[in-house]
């Protein structure tokens, strides 16, 4: 594993609101920090394939505000890439809200996918089917309780479709504390983690869900706070 400082949940907020409030670092300029160095590991995974189409999945949380710093990014470069939001376009506010209107200024689709479990599970499919890598962005490390619908059903479906997935700071599903899965988790081939590893890596059984982890920095060196 990735060595480098171990927080716990409470840790990691303290050091967000120390990097905002006390260094002045706005938080977009951290999305932005984070993104760009999850999007060098896309690439580097996505140059392995001979197919080349990457799938950003968000939910309505900073979690999907990172990955569509990833989208941006990865079109940049050229790279065939879908967004599917499963949240209500509405519910996705503040600094991720900016970075998806950059991606609909740029014209890149975002597909809306709402309904049941049934719906959920055919709408995926049809992006899935396309796919050679998944950016999970669904959930984070604030994820506590029981794993609901919609992102129960979304993650049982994307493990069944067998895809390589990058895991945004945490595979969703997993609990950062403990490292145990709090229901339907994401099995992610690696996952880039911010500024500190979670204290729930270190659970021996947390490794069958984040693969391998690499630690990036968000522009601003570890401190523990709070």
């Amino acid at each position: 594993m990735a060595t480098g400082p171990i927080a716990r949940r409470d840790e990691v907020r303290a050091f967000d609101r120390y990097c905002i409030e006390e260094l002045h670092v706005p938080a977009i300029v951290l999305m932005e920090n984070a993104g760009r160095q999850i999007a060098d590991v896309a690439r580097q995974m996505l140059g392995r394939m001979r197919h080349r189409q990457a799938l950003v999945l968000a939910g309505g949380g900073n979690n999907g505000g990172d990955g569509y710093v990833v989208a941006r990014h990865l079109a940049i470069d050229n790279i065939s890439t879908e967004v599917v939001l499963l949240a209500p376009r509405s519910a996705v506010q503040g600094d991720a809200d900016t970075n998806l209107k950059i991606l609909e200024a740029m014209g890149l689709e975002i597909h809306v996918i709402e309904g049941g479990p049934e719906d959920v599970a055919a709408g995926l499919e049809r992006h899935l089917e396309r796919a050679s890598l998944i950016i999970d962005g669904l959930l984070g490390t604030g994820t506590q309780g029981e794993i609901r619908e919609p992102y129960s059903t979304a993650i049982t479906t994307i493990n069944a479709a067998g895809i390589p997935t990058l895991a945004i700071d945490i595979p969703s599903g997993l609990d950062c504390d403990t490292g145990q899965p709090l229901g339907p988790t994401i099995r992610a081939a690696k996952t880039v983690t911010m500024a500190a590893l979670k204290v729930g890596f270190q659970n021996p059984e947390a490794a069958a869900y984040t693969g391998e982890i690499i630690l990036a920095d968000i522009g601003v060196p570890w401190r523990s706070v709070g």
